[in-house]
């Protein structure tokens, strides 16, 4: 007994990181029995792809959802999607609560760092609304679908269709059902000019990528944006900047879009709001991402890589991190010590974090994109669609263009390894792998580095 208590103890980080790999690793072996498909079978490195686009809400697929997936083999990913939005942690600690059983400190603490920050002491109080929240926003959401979806498909479809889309909306997935069965349609082409379903789903889209914390703080704040913290009012500014500054952009770029036509001012005008939307690592679209502009290409790839806010249901950076870097940037510029933002000042130690994930996500990306690219046939691959592809996996956003399937084994496994990083975290994963140490940190001497 005493062999086992003094073995190493896992930090919260590798708690983390094995308990979404669990998840995913058990997902896949459902969707690989038979009945789990339509044709009664599936190659396992396309279940375990499936399994972890699913359960890291990214929406990239080797199949079509819809096509080749039964209705078990969907409800297994939907329940794949729900556990990756919310967060391994956040199952965890209901189940400890179901059966009556304390969090201690270092359960709370894997907690935290699964939402994003908060209080040890407001746990419990933020797990139930994260529950509570979760399924009022995506049963609401399913119920404003259900007008469109049944008198499209009967009532047991059309349910069965505005439940999906709105979980996987909310936990910003992007996994369809409809894609290829509405007048041959991809994704949501179909409602491209409907407002119900576009501006439903945009909802669901924001709301779950704005972060748990954020979304304690409006409640107790009572929606009186005065009382709103620090960090919230922040991330609030930010992503509304980047949700209009997109939308007007992709109107610019993309007023002559083929998927365009046809169409009025009000409608470009909601596509381009989707196409914003979307990217911060939803993956529906109604635009398809092929016919891209370079212009718009290029905006896409940026608001993909940004993402969403830490503790949410996206990927990216994170607009934290974004907002970080770019005060650190202007502090640098003015040559000033201290970063401020607004008339509070930032950590240091968060910008070399920040400056940190952004160096790793862009070494991920670049690194995977030579590596397909070397592996893949010329014709089958350009560059442009393999780092399209693999910030979409890393950022976990789920938009394609059309790569997904045509990838080997290899390939797969590189799209399927960003898309974990990408939800368990780049820095998250690095303390996962880093060993705890008790000893005071050792600081060297400095010396002149020239840089710029």
């Amino acid at each position: 007994m005493k062999f086992f208590k003094t073995k190493h103890k896992m930090n919260v980080w590798s708690y983390l990181a094995l308990g979404y790999f669990a998840v995913m690793f058990i997902g896949s072996l459902l969707l690989i029995l038979p009945f789990a498909s339509k044709e009664g079978g599936t190659s396992y490195i396309d279940a375990l792809f499936t399994a972890v686009s699913a359960g890291c809400v990214t929406g990239l697929v080797p199949l079509e959802t819809n096509v080749h997936w039964s209705l078990f083999g969907q409800i297994v990913i939907l329940i794949l999607i729900q556990m990756g939005g919310l967060g391994f942690m956040t199952f965890v600690t209901v189940l400890l609560l179901m059966v009556k059983r304390g969090l201690g400190q270092y359960q709370r603490r894997a907690v935290l760092q699964s939402m994003g920050g908060g209080r040890l002491s407001g746990i419990k109080t933020l797990v139930r609304r994260i529950f509570i929240g979760t399924f009022c926003f995506e049963f609401g959401g399913a119920a404003i679908l259900c007008i469109r979806f049944i008198p499209a498909f009967g009532v047991a479809q059309g349910i069965w269709c505005a439940l999906f889309h709105a979980v996987s909306a909310f936990c910003n997935a992007g996994f369809d059902i409809l894609g290829g069965t509405v007048a041959g349609t991809g994704s949501l082409s179909f409602y491209a000019t409907d407002p119900l379903v576009s501006l439903t789903l945009c909802v669901l889209i924001i709301v779950g990528g704005l972060g748990f914390c954020v979304w304690g703080d409006v409640l107790d704040c009572k929606l009186n944006p005065k009382k709103f913290q620090f960090y919230t009012k922040i991330i609030l500014i930010v992503s509304a900047i980047l949700i209009f500054g997109g939308t007007l952009l992709f109107l610019l770029f993309e007023w002559n879009n083929p998927s365009y036509e046809g169409y009025n001012f009000g409608q470009k005008l909601l596509a381009s709001l989707f196409n914003a939307v979307t990217a911060r690592t939803a993956g529906f679209y109604t635009t398809d991402p092929s016919t891209l502009s370079d212009s718009g290409y290029l905006l896409m790839i940026v608001l993909m890589f940004i993402g969403g806010c830490s503790g949410s249901t996206a990927g990216g950076i994170k607009v934290g991190t974004f907002t970080v870097i770019i005060m650190g940037m202007l502090a640098a510029f003015r040559n000033k010590k201290d970063i401020a933002l607004g008339n509070r000042r930032i950590d240091n130690k968060l910008l070399v974090q920040a400056l940190a994930i952004f160096a790793a996500y862009l070494f991920l990306i670049l690194t995977s994109t030579v590596i397909i690219c070397a592996i893949e046939p010329d014709g089958v691959n350009t560059f442009a669609r393999t780092l399209f592809e693999t910030v979409s996996a890393l950022g976990t956003v789920g938009l394609s263009q059309g790569l997904t399937s045509t990838l080997s084994v290899v390939s797969k496994i590189i799209i399927i390894l960003l898309m974990y990083l990408g939800r368990v975290g780049v820095l998250t994963f690095a303390f996962a792998l880093s060993k705890q140490r008790d000893t005071s940190e050792i600081r060297h001497p400095v010396d002149t580095f020239f840089i710029g």
